[in-house]
């Protein structure tokens, strides 16, 4: 067992600005953190994680040679880097522009200025995904759960799956979209179903009703993982159904209390 601590991480932190670059690196400090490695590019980090491999990335969004966007999704087509932890650190609010961070499976997004409280959680969440903890649920065993993750992005399917992974869920298959989960719906059954709302074809909220109504199922639990900031939308989710929701990027901790909460019941 590994048994991680915040003090133990060691951190590539790709930052532009010299001062904000050593503010970051002493917040760092503060928050526990004893290896933090700085540099000012894109170029620069990917170099230097083809020599060592970090615990966590964190990064602006804007850089002199690529956005952060381009950054984590190298990361995310590289055997050796793919399931790096990867962390924003950005002022930037608009939402087209953080959707690609969120879908490649991100530990958080931190805004200009973040309180040290901000920091410590998302440091937890990457220790979370690095020293993960199985679910420990009386007179279930979770090699027999089988869970239906469905995202239209390869990445957050990819990165979903590793945290039901690391949780002891054993049995996991993937769709692309909510058309492609009805057809494997029609032909399997599942004990949970993990999906996201946009989605092409039949999005998220067409394939709750679709469980809900046509198949008329409404045993199983459907946990929905999304980015999604329009209230109405959010709202209709609900009220189609749906047994959870929680945001892109999630923390790992709360995923973990609401399918414990799920699969009991």
């Amino acid at each position: 067992m590994l048994h991680i601590e915040i003090a133990d991480l060691s951190i590539l932190l790709i930052e532009p600005s010299l001062p904000q670059l050593k503010l970051i690196q002493r917040r760092l400090k503060n928050a526990g953190v004893r290896t933090v490695e700085g540099v000012d590019t894109g170029r620069k980090a990917l170099a230097m994680m083809e020599r060592f491999v970090p615990d966590l990335v964190a990064s602006a969004m804007y850089l002199s040679d690529m956005t952060a966007s381009e950054v984590v999704l190298t990361m995310r087509h590289s055997s050796v880097l793919r399931d790096v932890p990867f962390m924003l650190i950005s002022s930037e609010t608009h939402f087209d522009a953080l959707e690609g961070i969120r879908q490649a499976g991100v530990v958080a997004i931190l805004p200009k200025p973040f309180g040290l409280d901000e920091l410590r959680h998302a440091l937890r969440a990457t220790v979370e995904l690095l020293d993960p903890k199985e679910l420990e649920l009386a007179h279930i065993d979770l090699d027999d759960v089988r869970v239906l993750v469905v995202d239209d992005s390869s990445t957050a399917r990819h990165y979903i799956k590793k945290v039901l992974s690391n949780m002891g869920i054993g049995r996991i298959q993937v769709a692309k979209n909510g058309r492609e989960a009805a057809d494997i719906l029609t032909n399997q059954e599942f004990d949970l179903i993990v999906t996201d709302l946009n989605m092409p074809e039949m999005d998220g909220l067409q394939l709750v009703e679709y469980v809900r109504h046509r198949m008329g199922n409404t045993d199983i639990p459907i946990m929905m993982v999304t980015s999604e900031q329009d209230g109405t939308r959010l709202a209709n989710v609900e009220r189609a159904g749906v047994s959870a929701m929680c945001d892109k990027p999630f923390d790992p901790q709360s995923v973990r209390e609401l399918l414990a909460r799920m699969i009991r019941s």
